[in-house]
């Protein structure tokens, strides 16, 4: 059991996945309160930040440092200091920088509120005509090492399964599903969700593979397959 024990705080601020227009009033209340902004990337968050009419000092944070200055931002809150955990769009720690922090912060009794807001799975999944009772959001495959054994132990999985996927990746994700789980799975795909050119598009896995060979991917994608 942990317990709180420090005036200073860090804040989990989602951020619009696209359309900017998504931030809410609390978000843009804390960022406008906090001592400064920890960003996964400091461009990227300033122009949302400049956007919003605020100014904040930022702290770099992402896969390359995230070892190296956990430690010393858990310092400073324990100092007093608070501090807003963003990343370039979504919120903090799905399939982005942020659990190393949190358990940090947490573990040395620094208080963590985490704000609701945007993130990419959920109306993906509530989109997608799927069921959305009980489902498993898996976030990127792995790209070589064990990538095999994951796709065919996901091949029983009961729930509707959610996948993150980058362009480069799409057709062979999609080829090697409907190999493993079977051509008629139904499955949906959210591209460039609440951007200009948002897409979804459902079908089986094989109807999708075969689209995305015809079709050159442009964009983000999330990816829902029926479960078995």
């Amino acid at each position: 059991m942990s317990t709180e024990r420090t005036g200073g705080k860090l804040f989990l601020v989602p951020t619009p996945i696209g359309n900017l227009e998504d931030i809410t009033l609390r978000a843009v209340r804390v960022l406008g309160e906090v001592d400064a902004v920890i960003a996964e990337d400091t461009r990227t968050s300033g122009v949302l930040l400049k956007h919003l009419g605020i100014s904040k000092p930022f702290l770099a944070f992402h896969i390359h440092n995230e070892h190296q200055v956990t430690e010393r931002i858990v310092l400073r809150m324990l100092a007093g200091e608070r501090f807003a955990l963003v990343t370039d769009a979504g919120t903090p720690g799905i399939s982005d920088p942020g659990f190393l922090l949190v358990r940090a912060a947490v573990l040395a009794g620094v208080a963590v509120e985490s704000l609701p807001g945007p993130t990419a799975f959920v109306p993906a999944l509530v989109n997608s005509g799927l069921p959305s009772d009980r489902f498993t959001f898996e976030g990127f495959l792995p790209v070589k090492k064990g990538r095999r054994t994951r796709i065919a132990e996901l091949a029983t999985e009961p729930r509707t399964m959610i996948f993150y996927e980058s362009p480069h990746r799409i057709a062979r994700t999609l080829a090697e599903l409907a190999e493993a789980f079977g051509a008629e799975r139904r499955a949906s795909i959210g591209r460039e969700l609440t951007k200009l050119h948002e897409e979804t598009l459902r079908g089986t896995l094989a109807e999708l593979a075969a689209h995305f060979a015809a079709n050159a991917p442009k964009g983000e994608f999330v990816l829902c397959v029926a479960g078995a």
